[in-house]
């Protein structure tokens, strides 16, 4: 980490962004980095119409609320040094300009299946170069870690940060890879769904591949592998229901255009029960 590491949070005064405020507090306080605050204002109206004194008014009602989202950091963890940055224009781009050195970024979201498109949670992951964490409420299900793996780029960087947090928090993580689907057959080899065998056999081994050196890592965290006989959606979704976070990469093993969620990472962040991980392949 370097000198400008920090953990980044958005703030728009909802309980969902203050459900991201203490998540952040809490990887804030892990990882012994500061906290950055960041709220993103813009003036409502047209920009032919421009009124001096009301956006004035604007910038410093903004900046009120703000300051309660830095309260509310403060309140949560005294003697954390957090940092406020008011920023003009939309969460999304706000965001973006400040996500440099962020380990992560963190940002609320509404009830799964209620996410509206064009959102800064399904915009963010698929632009940012830096871990975005999409927090939803807390449940009753159990600590735990589940991560996607299918032996891509995108699947390394999100092992990495998984095993992270499972060392930091003290969580179990269970590794999960759902390979029966063409598009995660290894290197594209579409003749292994004709012997199920062979293709428990190939899979498995790269999903312990994957895994083996995070173990070494990471020796403290009680890890374990799942490979599973269906599509890496419905996989990671029936591991979703007993986890508290599931990370994933935003592309995987996939043909995607550039800029965009691979089809398993965009269908976790509008329907995962519990809160999502999306780490971008460039950071394995």
């Amino acid at each position: 980490m370097t000198g400008d590491s920090h953990v980044l949070v958005g703030y728009d005064g909802t309980e969902e962004s203050a459900r991201a405020v203490r998540w952040a507090v809490t990887e804030a306080r892990m990882r012994r980095l500061p906290l950055t605050v960041c709220h993103a204002w813009r003036w409502p109206y047209p920009s032919d119409y421009l009124d001096v004194e009301g956006v004035a008014i604007v910038k410093r009602m903004a900046g009120h609320l703000l300051d309660n989202g830095v309260a509310l950091a403060r309140e949560a963890a005294p003697g954390l040094e957090v940092r406020k940055a008011l920023m003009e224009g939309g969460a999304f781009a706000a965001l973006l300009q400040r996500e440099g050195g962020a380990e992560p970024i963190v940002v609320g979201s509404h009830e799964p299946d209620q996410v509206p498109v064009g959102s800064t949670v399904l915009q963010l992951p698929a632009h940012a170069h830096r871990p975005v964490v999409v927090v939803r409420p807390a449940s009753a299900r159990r600590d735990l870690i589940v991560v996607g793996v299918d032996g891509s780029a995108g699947a390394n960087a999100a092992l990495a940060f998984a095993f992270e947090e499972a060392a930091l928090r003290g969580w179990p993580l269970r590794a999960v890879y759902g390979c029966w689907e063409p598009g995660a057959a290894p290197d594209g080899d579409l003749s292994l769904f004709d012997d199920e065998d062979k293709l428990r056999h190939v899979c498995g081994a790269v999903l312990e591949k994957a895994v083996a050196p995070w173990l070494v890592k990471y020796p403290t965290v009680e890890a374990r592998t799942s490979l599973v006989m269906r599509s890496p959606r419905e996989a990671l979704f029936e591991a979703a229901d007993e986890a508290a976070l599931v990370v994933v990469g935003t592309r995987g093993t996939g043909l995607v255009q550039p800029l965009t969620l691979g089809a398993t990472s965009g269908a976790l962040l509008q329907h995962a029960p519990c809160t999502v991980a999306l780490v971008p392949r460039d950071m394995a």
